[in-house]
């Protein structure tokens, strides 16, 4: 089956192995809204009117290729704007490279001259088409989304269960570190399993 134009296979590879430099020279950020378990204190999850969720928000950077570049969760009321200001400045202290980042249209208005001003980065905001009905794969924003897939296929993440925010982030990095490793392991693009015969045990 041929790679999908918006999913190239190249992408399923670390930097090097894709012929790219180690550092990103630019990032994508999104959120997600995650419920959390009942054991989580009240204090550190609210509710997210927009995606109708009580719990928490998940603020991801990462690069073009969808590897984590910081994370940051707070408690999912906060607005888009509000919670990303300290993941965008953990990529600028760690990831000075980074001059360029794309986000969706939750992070526009007063967020990108934050950005521009106080980081010294552009911020690009990615704007729905006039004409567009429903969902659609937008040209840079699916690498972080993906990602966020990537993190949920992890059943500890598919729900928040820590008690602070700062455990639930270490979760995350966990998580990245072991699709990291197995993607720098693997050496070769990722392929998928063939059709498998149902065999009968014959009396």
């Amino acid at each position: 089956m041929p790679p999908s134009p918006h999913h190239p296979a190249q992408d399923e590879r670390d930097p090097k192995t894709d012929g790219r430099n180690a550092e990103p020279t630019a990032g994508l950020i999104d959120s997600q809204s995650v419920r959390t378990a009942d054991t989580v204190p009240a204090g550190t999850r609210g509710f997210d009117a927009g995606k109708k969720v009580k719990g928490r928000k998940r603020f991801i950077v990462t690069d073009t290729l969808g590897l984590l570049l910081a994370v940051h969760v707070v408690a999912a009321n906060i607005q888009d704007r509000d919670g990303a200001k300290r993941s965008l400045l953990w990529t600028r202290l760690d990831h000075p490279g980074v001059q360029k980042i794309w986000a969706d249209q939750g992070f526009a208005g007063r967020f990108v001259e934050w950005s521009r001003t106080i980081l010294g980065r552009e911020l690009e905001i990615v704007r729905k088409g006039p004409d567009q009905r429903g969902f659609q794969v937008q040209p840079k924003g699916w690498a972080v989304e993906r990602t966020f897939s990537w993190l949920t296929a992890h059943r500890r993440l598919a729900r928040d269960y820590e008690t602070s925010p700062a455990r639930s982030e270490t979760m995350i990095r966990w998580a990245m570190i072991g699709i990291m490793v197995r993607r720098l392991t693997r050496g070769r693009l990722a392929t998928r399993p063939g059709r498998r015969l149902l065999l009968r045990d014959v009396p």
